[in-house]
């Protein structure tokens, strides 16, 4: 067998970033064809395959997800990457929290850790649309607060807003792949009583939790617009919304379509090509 042939294979796969549920989707197909972990590196999913991978299947799946994916395959030292490719995944003290992978939680208290099993679902405290939300969370968040998280993925949103004095926390998720892993990481971090996850369209089933003091989005620009108004119907009268998954180049047009919904901004945050921001009704 050729050396090259003998090397695990690196693939990079940067989803098209108008597309609706494409990183979802990309995500999803590359554990379905065997990926063992997926590293987020802004905009793109990094993961590694075995020597003797079909990576015509690879490719193909990946393409039935998003036909508009940018795929970059190639090889790697010989290195175990089933256990190399945690390494790449840290924690992060965001404020008062930290969010960690469970092999580097020893240690840490429990009330102020957000354990997360890198896994199918979005959210791992890697990417920085998650970051941002935890960093705009704890001014927004008001202890006893009802919150509502829409395109949940993980959960680690939800499980945040619980630990910083949320008593109810509504994660809506679309995905239904991703909602035994959202479920796994509520019961792992000891917030079931106050975390209750839920499948299905945010659109829909958020004015059936209404009314909710705090609102989490991180989803992509052109989603979140289309929300705005059933958001807007959604909170109390003091309530505000966080919204994140938005390419900082796209500030402008988010700032324009915010004002002409009658929203004003509170605060905002940016990290690498990403902008997270926290309104209110005006």
């Amino acid at each position: 067998m050729p050396e090259s042939e003998a090397r695990w294979i690196s693939v990079r796969v940067t989803p098209d970033q108008h597309s609706v549920g494409a990183r979802e989707a990309c995500m999803t197909a590359l554990f379905a064809v065997g990926a063992q972990g997926v590293h987020e590196d802004l905009s793109a999913l990094v993961t590694h395959f075995p020597p003797g991978t079909d990576l015509e299947a690879v490719h193909r799946a990946i393409t039935e997800a998003d036909d508009l994916a940018v795929i970059e395959t190639a090889p790697v030292p010989d290195i175990d990457w089933s256990e190399a490719w945690k390494s790449r995944i840290g924690s992060h003290q965001l404020g008062d929290l930290m969010v960690t992978p469970p092999w580097l939680a020893e240690g840490q208290d429990p009330a102020r850790t957000i354990i997360i099993e890198p896994g199918m679902a979005f959210g791992t405290g890697e990417h920085a649309t998650t970051r941002g939300v935890v960093r705009l969370m704890p001014r927004r968040l008001r202890s006893g607060s009802t919150v509502a998280d829409l395109g949940a993925g993980s959960a680690v949103l939800a499980i945040a807003a619980a630990k910083l004095g949320a008593a109810r926390v509504y994660a809506i998720e679309l995905d239904g792949e991703a909602i035994p892993d959202a479920e796994a990481n509520v019961e792992r971090n000891g917030v079931a009583d106050r975390v209750h996850v839920f499948e299905g369209d945010a659109g829909s089933l958020l004015p059936l939790v209404a009314p909710v003091h705090l609102v989490l989005a991180n989803i992509i620009s052109s989603v979140l617009t289309e929300l705005l108004p059933v958001i807007g119907m959604a909170l109390s009268e003091d309530g505000s919304a966080i919204l994140s998954g938005i390419l900082y180049e796209e500030r402008s047009m988010m700032v324009e379509v915010l004002t002409a919904h009658g929203w004003t901004i509170l605060e905002e945050d940016a990290e690498d090509i990403w902008w997270s921001v926290s309104i209110a009704r005006a």
